[in-house]
């Protein structure tokens, strides 16, 4: 992975939390920064495990460490997909 430098703008107060030289700590703001577009689906959890330099199980796994889940549906949501599946079970019988 191939890296650039920017400048960003954030309270005094969160240097200390924002400079950290630690990779693992780097890796986890990076993906934290990414997080908004797979939610508003901008990209894929593999495009940004991708952009991460590191595999999508892996991101995955970081997401769930900090409380960010990978499936984030409501019982409404399942119970619709069970119904979907259900349907075409019923088809190929």
């Amino acid at each position: 992975m191939e890296s650039a430098k920017i400048e960003i703008s954030v309270p005094k107060e969160m240097i200390i939390y924002v400079n950290s030289k630690d990779k693992k700590e780097e890796l986890k703001r990076n993906a934290l920064i990414l997080y908004p577009y797979i939610k508003d689906l901008t990209i894929s959890h593999g495009r940004a495990a991708e952009i991460l330099g590191i595999r999508k199980l892996d991101l995955i796994t970081l997401y769930n460490e900090i409380g960010l889940p990978y499936l984030n549906m409501d019982i409404s949501e399942v119970e619709e997909d069970v119904k979907t599946y259900q349907a075409i079970q019923r088809r190929i019988r």
